[in-house]
């Protein structure tokens, strides 16, 4: 089996994931640093897989591990071993973990968050406003990234305050450009600001996620203070990094298919396929990391052998023409019907994909309707991806929004 390298740089995910594609179902590929795993690549295996018990997620499972192959300051050690949360267990923890996370991240619960959306949305649109209308503007960095980023953190009740140092400590954290001597400190820099956090909420209890995990520890749930602090990294991680990443493919997608974007401001397309479409064709997450075979498994006319590391690439499922047909590689907003897994699927589903969808189908047609006009203010081959393999993330999305409707230019 033919190894792929992954870039580091993502300077071609399209044609990356193409590779992946054609060497699958199963694939083996070299992470950057050097470590090697095995990538499924076609959407019914990764379905399979997905829901498979023999796929755990205890890194003790990894021989490369279990033989000290991997380095404490890997650049993506804190994606492969993060801490024990509902990521990195199974069975009845994982349900035990699971379950106080879903409780508050339900549709009905998500729902009541709406009028928050909205506000916060229709604040950063008249921010945007005040820019002159033909200067360009990263719109990744004024509209995609506030939104999510306070309404995870409102939810989580982390304070404004603590917004910059998260996002540069997450810079690093994704990146696999981060230098190998600045991760063990990244890693604890984490670690003390969401335990000061979680200390915080223990002496000042609020109607938030953070405080509810606190309150089922002390009543009989048994969360660990470990458990709490990593629970509570991983959702802000996950829950604005995913939908930045969406609105921006959004965006994307629309300006590069102007006959689809005609169709959807008219009201011919929905904004529910539009974002649908993106999650599948552009995926925000591109590949999971990791998970572990605790016996050989048949993965189409390959073997995921005992002991190895496993990927879920997301990106490459994604247009994957067995599940999707000769058009997968095509963006189609009226795509029926268009049963992608890019949030997962079965019993680590992500549990947040209503509260990105809910975002996602707020943010955009109120920004769409209040710049109808909207273009790129480069050509779409100019965009980049940044150094990020788990994330399919832009550094920036400059557009011009011309003149905010209702407002003569």
């Amino acid at each position: 089996m033919t190894r792929i390298a992954l870039d580091p740089f993502v300077s071609d995910l399209d044609g990356e994931s193409a590779a992946l594609r054609a060497a699958g179902p199963l694939a083996e590929v070299e992470l950057p640093g050097g470590v090697h795993v095995y990538a499924v690549t076609h959407h019914a295996e990764a379905r399979a897989l997905l829901t498979d018990s023999r796929v755990v997620k205890d890194i003790n499972v990894w021989n490369a591990w279990r033989r000290g192959e991997i380095p404490l300051d890997w650049p993506l050690i804190g994606l492969a071993n993060p801490g024990r949360s509902m990521l990195t267990v199974d069975g009845a923890d994982h349900r035990r973990l699971r379950t106080l996370v879903a409780q508050a991240l339900t549709v009905r619960r998500v729902e009541r968050l709406r009028a928050g959306i909205e506000a916060l949305t229709n604040a950063s649109l008249e921010k945007l406003a005040s820019h002159p209308a033909g200067e360009p503007v990263d719109l990744k960095a004024e509209f995609a990234y506030p939104l999510p980023m306070n309404v995870i953190s409102e939810l989580m009740g982390v304070d404004a305050a603590d917004h910059p140092r998260l996002k540069e400590l997450f810079e690093k954290f994704f990146s696999t450009q981060t230098p190998p001597e600045e991760v063990p400190q990244m890693m604890a820099d984490l670690g003390t600001l969401f335990t000061k956090i979680v200390d915080d909420k223990r002496a000042n209890p609020g109607d938030d996620l953070t405080s509810a995990l606190i309150a089922a520890s002390e009543n009989g749930d048994h969360l660990t203070d470990e458990e709490i602090v990593n629970t509570l990294q991983l959702i802000i991680a996950a829950g604005h990094e995913t939908t930045i990443s969406l609105i921006v493919n959004v965006v994307e997608a629309l300006q590069t298919h102007p006959e689809q974007r005609k169709k959807v401001l008219n009201g011919e397309i929905g904004w529910d396929g539009v974002i649908e479409e993106t999650l599948r064709w552009n995926t925000p997450t591109s590949h999971v990391l990791i998970r572990f075979a605790t016996e050989d498994i048949e993965v189409g006319d390959k073997v995921l052998p005992k002991g190895e590391g496993l990927i879920v690439s997301f990106a490459a499922l994604g247009r994957d023409e067995r599940q999707y047909g000769p058009t997968a590689g095509e963006f189609d907003a009226t795509r029926t019907p268009n049963r992608h897994i890019a949030f997962g699927h079965g019993p680590h589903v992500c549990p947040g994909a209503a509260l990105s969808r809910l975002e996602a189908g707020i943010a955009l047609p109120a920004l769409y309707e209040k710049f109808p006009e909207l273009e790129l203010a480069v050509p779409a081959s100019e965009l980049r991806n940044k150094p990020i393999v788990t994330q399919n993330d832009l550094y920036e999305l400059p557009v011009r929004l011309g003149c905010p409707f209702g407002h003569e230019g």
